[in-house]
């Protein structure tokens, strides 16, 4: 039998997964750190392209408005901005906070 045992361990010894190899998986992760790094920092990119874009395009007509506003304004406008950029930034990934994550 003991001869029996060791084909039967020889033969579910091909079945077994791989031994685990850390080295191997911490590459692995980091590189798809790295890509979504850079995923970021294009949505990023393009995000801040075209809102610089339509800031110039629309600032010759909001600029006198703004200034019409700002003066009983701009303590409260201040604290909102503020909220905004401490909610995207601890809203986690930029795409999520943007919605364009599912």
């Amino acid at each position: 039998m003991t001869q029996a045992d060791d084909r039967l361990k020889a033969l579910f010894a091909l079945d077994e997964p791989p031994a685990r190899d850390p080295g191997f998986s911490m590459a692995v992760m980091e590189q798809v750190m790295r890509q979504r790094f850079r995923e970021d920092v294009a949505l990023l990119s393009g995000v801040s392209v075209i809102g610089a874009g339509a800031m110039w395009l629309v600032w010759p007509t909001l600029q006198p408005a703004l200034v019409a506003v700002s003066q009983g304004l701009a303590p409260a406008l201040g604290a909102m901005a503020i909220a905004f950029c401490a909610a995207m930034i601890l809203g986690g990934r930029p795409s999520h906070a943007l919605g364009l994550a599912t």
